[in-house]
């Protein structure tokens, strides 16, 4: 059976939900399937099974098939750092913190590492579902890019092709990215689907006439759009998230800052048809929310600046006095809630830094090099900083910090998440040509 390499057209195509949508398609028809992405760019990771960092994406699609996580669904993650720096976390753990031209520079090394992963997983399911990144013709970058062309043309991969309607210029961009491709690849594609359509379907025939006819391609689906409020990689999803607060009886702010983390943190309060969540940006009033909520950081201190210099700082310790809004804290807000963070190990700084907190909570945060990674469950925690008070949490009336990602999921969640991917599953096969894609990789 051959695995397969999902490619977008375009960045945001819909590639990481469509990995989890024909991998169902391939465990339904009785194959096993693992998702896979060499390389991804994302602050938003998971704890996986074996205790390894992953991206937010390949964990949630794996949840999605079923199968269990580790470093090998995604060998190599960028996050970012200081400056034009990013961190490096390879085979599940951190190497180091790189400048994207030393990264680049220093690519090949990394490539034993991913050909690892893909292979481990190769000897273990029938099928390798390779999720691609952005578009796989960047031609300045193709020979820097580790999850298209490299993983297509070593492990020999069928290609599906997905392209985003909404964006605009679909022929353009299907036609394109086709003929840019190396003719090896080429005769691996086995079709395209046009994902992201909006209104009556049937206007499309005719492109869909031209697709197949002019260009030789076949399409293997026409996917309405469908908001899908779980599994968000990054902000761009979080921003196209849909929620209809009509019956809402409790209000909850978000805190975004701009290197918020761990979106799916509030994926069962988007979710809860009695929660309406509002992100904010800038200094609005708070008063009216029953509930802030201090999101997850990757730069804690950069964003704890950004809370100062907007003006959310001193509002936040006003209605901490007040006494008449609950606030909870996450990992990075948690920290924020202590007296003062104290960087002498430079994890977020290059000199020796200590930083004044929001100061609801006495003690100190303290940054330590080795990164801490930890499963309780469905929670996880992935941090530097140390509470030196509070280790474990600090409850209060209306006061709670925790460093563990998660926490809002419970029973209902679960059952919900199960039933709206099993859903979303069926409406997207009720488009696709489910035997077509089956038959063009056994």
């Amino acid at each position: 059976m051959h695995n397969i390499s999902i490619f977008g057209t375009s960045s945001d195509a819909g590639k990481s939900t469509l990995t989890w949508v024909i991998g169902r398609i391939l465990q339904e028809a009785g194959y096993t399937v693992a998702p896979f992405k060499a390389q991804n760019v994302s602050n938003n990771a998971h704890v996986a099974d074996d205790g390894s960092e992953i991206a937010i994406a390949q964990h949630f699609q794996a949840k999605a098939l079923g199968v269990p996580t580790s470093w090998h669904n995604n060998p190599v993650l960028l996050k970012s750092s200081r400056g034009s720096s990013a961190s490096l976390i390879v085979g599940g753990k951190s190497a180091s913190d790189k400048d994207v031209r030393e990264y680049y520079r220093d690519l090949d090394t990394l490539k034993p590492t991913v050909k690892e992963a893909f292979s481990y997983l190769d000897k273990r399911y029938d099928c390798i579902i390779a999720e691609g990144a952005g578009s796989p013709v960047e031609l300045n970058l193709i020979d820097k890019d580790l999850s298209n062309i490299f993983i297509a043309t070593e492990f020999n991969t069928k290609i599906i092709l997905v392209a985003d309607i909404e964006k605009g210029g679909i022929f353009a961009s299907i036609y394109g990215v086709y003929h840019l491709l190396p003719k090896a690849l080429q005769a691996n594609v086995i079709g395209v689907i046009v994902n992201k359509f909006r209104g009556d379907m049937s206007l499309f025939d005719e492109g869909v006439e031209i697709i197949e006819k002019e260009f030789a391609i076949p399409v293997l689906g026409v996917l309405p759009y469908e908001p899908f409020n779980l599994g968000f990689e990054d902000s761009q999803s979080l921003i196209n998230y849909t929620q209809n607060c009509e019956k809402s009886t409790r209000h909850v702010a978000v805190i975004a800052y701009p290197t918020m983390s761990n979106y799916t943190d509030f994926e069962p309060l988007l979710a809860d048809p009695n929660t309406c969540v509002e992100f904010i940006t800038a200094n609005v009033d708070l008063s009216c929310f029953e509930c802030i909520i201090l999101p997850g950081s990757k730069r804690v201190i950069e964003d704890l600046n950004w809370l100062k210099k907007t003006g959310l700082f001193e509002q936040l310790q006003v209605h901490h006095k007040t006494g008449k809004i609950h606030l909870v804290g996450i990992c990075g807000g948690y920290q924020m809630m202590h007296q003062s963070i104290v960087d002498d190990a430079c994890v977020e700084v290059q000199v020796p830094t200590t930083v004044e907190s929001l100061g609801f909570i006495e003690g100190e945060i303290h940054f330590q090099k080795e990164k801490i990674l930890k499963r309780h469950g469905d929670t996880y925690e992935i941090h530097h900083g140390i509470s030196t008070s509070h280790p474990e949490g600090y409850k209060s009336k209306k006061l709670y910090g925790t460093f563990s990602h998660g926490l809002f999921i419970d029973t209902w969640f679960k059952t919900y998440e199960k039933e709206h991917i099993t859903a979303f599953i069926e409406k997207m096969k009720a488009h696709l040509d489910v035997e077509r894609i089956v038959k063009s990789v056994l």
